[in-house]
């Protein structure tokens, strides 16, 4: 069974190939990928690695969480799933804001 790893405080030079050749050392990667931003394409400063088994994942955690990697130190751990609940992306208003009507009586 493979595992997700999220990696967090990467360079923004890092690409996907160098990460997974940071990770390949402790098992073998199943995908390695840096998120960009979708306007700009520069790095957002972390990623994701798919290592193949439990145990190469974990090596890969206690090799290099905290460690320094392009000027950085990195945080690696296993992934979260992704929830569906309603923390982000969509615009929610709180009712304040904007112009109000002055009212003389």
């Amino acid at each position: 069974m493979s595992k997700k790893l999220f990696v967090g405080s990467l360079s923004f030079e890092m690409t996907d190939m160098d990460l997974e050749d940071l990770f390949k050392q402790y098992g073998e990667v199943q995908s390695a990928r840096v998120i960009t931003d979708r306007d700009t394409g520069r790095s957002r400063g972390f990623g994701f690695v798919e290592m193949t088994s439990d145990g190469s994942a974990q090596a890969a955690i206690d090799a290099l969480n905290g460690t320094e990697v392009k000027g950085r130190s990195i945080n690696v751990s296993i992934a979260r799933e992704k929830s569906n609940d309603d923390r982000g992306g969509g615009f929610r208003s709180s009712g304040g804001g904007g112009f109000k009507k002055r009212r003389d009586y």
